[in-house]
């Protein structure tokens, strides 16, 4: 997109729908590109997978969870750049239009909070029954994947049917994260589309681990930041 060319909140949704979606090359870069993968990956809502160790973390309720209570924080959070990441392509333009897609009600974030800290999150887009992913980060271990684990309680308890983690990695493997091809992911995204979704900013007695068990944990360790696209 050229540098006189004013992308708005409506056109990123139209975009969502049409299946693609903007990156930059870096935070210093001020234009966006549309990102339109062959293979998609995805989270089937219904095939989440919380690992052993994962499940123990979140019985230790060390971390707290809360929904749109600090989305800009979140979204800083992913942008910051690490050791394993020195760039990153969340810019000033996607700041400022996934805060505009959050005042809107089309956009969420999921915070992990120790000691009143931010410790780590995730945002994403939501869409009818679609939930497109956006990144996460971590600033103690385990907080993005108690986010994920978060975020599919509530997209279940919502009737979400889409998660959209646009790249598969084998991180996200590990919670039952598949790639898809091109022409599937449109055929289920224009399901989910049909569909209408509530994203809960609370859990009624279920936990946040995505299978029903109670706990709101990840242990600690002071780990650095990681983030990505939905990945860290």
């Amino acid at each position: 997109m050229s540098a006189g060319f004013r992308l708005t909140p409506e056109i990123l949704l139209h975009a969502y729908a049409a299946g693609i979606f903007p990156m930059a090359e870096s935070a210093d870069d001020r234009e966006l590109f549309w990102v339109d993968p062959t293979r998609r990956g995805v989270i089937p809502l219904d095939g989440f997978h919380i690992p052993r160790r994962l499940r123990r973390v979140l019985r230790q309720g060390r971390l707290t969870v809360t929904c749109d209570t600090a989305f800009r924080a979140v979204m800083q959070g992913c942008a910051e750049s690490s050791d394993k990441r020195p760039n990153t392509w969340i810019n000033d333009e996607i700041l400022r239009l996934y805060a505009a897609l959050f005042a809107r009600g089309n956009a969420h974030s999921v915070e992990c909070w120790q000691d009143g800290e931010l410790a780590g999150g995730l945002y994403g887009v939501s869409l009818g029954a679609a939930f497109f992913g956006e990144s996460m980060f971590s600033r103690v271990t385990d907080a993005s994947k108690v986010a994920l684990a978060g975020l599919v309680a509530r997209l279940r308890a919502g009737g979400y049917r889409l998660l959209d983690t646009q790249f598969l990695t084998p991180h996200l493997a590990q919670f039952g994260g598949v790639e898809i091809s091109r022409a599937r992911y449109h055929r289920l995204l224009a399901e989910a589309l049909r569909q209408r979704a509530d994203f809960p900013l609370f859990l009624g007695g279920g936990g946040d681990d995505g299978e029903g068990d109670a706990g709101d944990g990840a242990s600690g360790g002071g780990a650095p930041v990681q983030s990505s696209k939905l990945t860290s």
